[in-house]
């Protein structure tokens, strides 16, 4: 299954190449160009019989996850987090280290020997460590160099009522609907982008934008599931089950009206389920696809995850299956002349 394989792989921001490589294997047979820019961004196109309006539709290939700062006497590994990870659930998470995938756990000061006001806080990643069982500093080099990354060690699994568990579902989700839509014959030309380091500024989108000149944007994401008890309603993002989440805003992009109508109406129409992302915190690729030369009109649909930028996330199948056919009516839709912009 090309989900397990994608959110299994390692690809922590500024490490994609597994997953970069196995996006092309998949996809080469299907576009007609597929070129990697300086910084790791696949741009792929694929030729359409219509040219207007450029499409770009985005997916990052980057997860979080963390990077080896110093390797101690002891042979147990410091590190930082890369991207925005929640401290609080990182102790005894298993990893796998380096480019050698060496096997280790994340470590912490045992409970018996900790103050009491130490069990009242989260431990910060500098009181954390890395334990991949090596005895001395010298032991440990033989198998990790500092500047490597970490990355969580985690299994797809299906679960529930038509549940996934996984790592990375932000956003491996987005580039499983960008594959398959690129396997499939349109008639509107597509450049179907997966972008790097998303994860640390969204740096991987600007670049592809700007050689593009996209009219419009598309990006695809697994989005914040907050649908927990204790959270009042209006904090709740999106909810697992209630459908693709349609975006209004965030911290780097107010999305384009008309083209968020479009989607809704598309969504009414075919009796697709959707919400609207109700929080405006975070951002995506939107930031600065949208900046790029002259501009560009931008929309996102999102796959609603719990627990996200953690080891394991959770998905609902219907969710991401009703996301990937709103997707493509959107781009018939498109084909058909169907989108009137007024600003």
């Amino acid at each position: 299954m090309l989900l397990k394989r994608l959110t299994e792989a390692r690809g922590v921001s500024g490490n994609e190449k597994e997953v970069r490589e196995i996006i092309i294997n998949e996809i080469k047979d299907y576009v007609d160009d597929i070129h990697i820019d300086r910084i790791g961004n696949i741009i792929a196109y694929k030729k359409g019989e219509i040219d207007t309006p450029r499409l770009m539709i985005a997916a990052h290939m980057d997860e979080v996850g963390l990077m080896i700062t110093k390797i101690e006497d002891s042979g147990l590994l410091k590190f930082t987090c890369v991207g925005g990870i929640d401290q609080r659930v990182l102790v005894s998470k298993p990893v796998l280290v380096g480019n050698k995938k060496v096997n280790g756990v994340i470590g912490s000061k045992p409970i018996h020997m900790q103050k009491k006001t130490e069990w009242k806080k989260a431990l910060d990643y500098k009181e954390l460590y890395i334990d991949i069982g090596a005895s001395s500093k010298e032991e440990a080099e033989k198998l990790v160099t500092v500047g490597e990354y970490a990355s969580f060690l985690s299994d797809y699994v299906e679960f529930g009522d038509n549940l996934v568990k996984a790592k990375a579902l932000d956003d491996r989700v987005g580039c499983n609907i960008l594959i398959d839509l690129l396997k499939t014959n349109r008639k509107l030309s597509i450049y179907g982008v997966f972008t790097v380091m998303e994860e640390i500024g969204l740096v991987g989108a600007g670049p592809a934008a700007y050689n593009i000149e996209p009219d419009i944007g598309i990006i695809l994401e697994g989005t914040t599931c907050s649908d927990v008890p204790g959270l009042e309603e209006h904090l709740q993002a999106t909810e697992l089950g209630k459908g693709p989440a349609i975006s209004i805003m965030d911290r780097t992009t107010i999305f384009n009206k008309d083209l968020r109508k479009m989607i809704i109406d598309i969504a009414k129409k075919n009796d697709i389920p959707y919400q609207l992302r109700r929080t405006t915190f975070g951002g995506n690729d939107s930031g600065k696809i949208h900046l790029a030369k002259q501009g560009a009109i931008t929309a996102t649909i999102s796959v609603p995850c719990r627990y996200i930028h953690s080891p394991i996330s959770v998905m609902s199948k219907s969710d991401y299956d009703n996301a990937k056919r709103l997707l493509n009516l959107f781009i018939d839709n498109l084909e058909k002349g169907g989108f009137n912009n007024e600003f």
